[in-house]
């Protein structure tokens, strides 16, 4: 068997445009829009943004972002004030992990992102 891409489904909460503009802020692209289904992608990255708001499964669900460059990354959403802009919690400040330095952040529907650099 040969897999070409891995794609959740990713709740956006209550509110889908606010969590559509937010994913956008943090540097994915539409691909394509179905109204409450978004398919997300930045280079090899793809998730679907689902019109779906559970709080218990939101906040029950992680996912793990390998960058190549944390420090740019770091650098790029700082600026932006998310929490401000989108009602989310504050961004985590870089940590270093035993995989790898690791920046969190919880979206609008209470997923926790985590933006990990890959080690070479």
């Amino acid at each position: 068997m040969t897999y070409l891409s891995l794609e959740p489904f990713i709740p956006s909460g209550s509110d889908l445009d606010k969590s559509k503009q937010l994913f956008q802020e943090l540097g994915f692209e539409i691909e394509w829009d179905a109204g409450e289904l978004i398919g997300f992608r930045n280079q090899n990255c793809k998730f679907i943004l689902q019109k779906y708001d559970n709080k218990v499964f939101a906040k029950n669900l992680m996912v793990a972002v390998k960058l190549k460059d944390i420090k740019s990354f770091w650098e790029n959403i700082s600026k932006k004030n998310l929490p401000e802009k989108f009602g989310i919690p504050a961004i985590g400040q870089p940590i270093q992990q035993p995989y790898g330095t690791e920046i969190n952040i919880i979206d609008a529907a209470g997923v926790c992102w985590h933006f990990i650099e890959e080690i070479a």
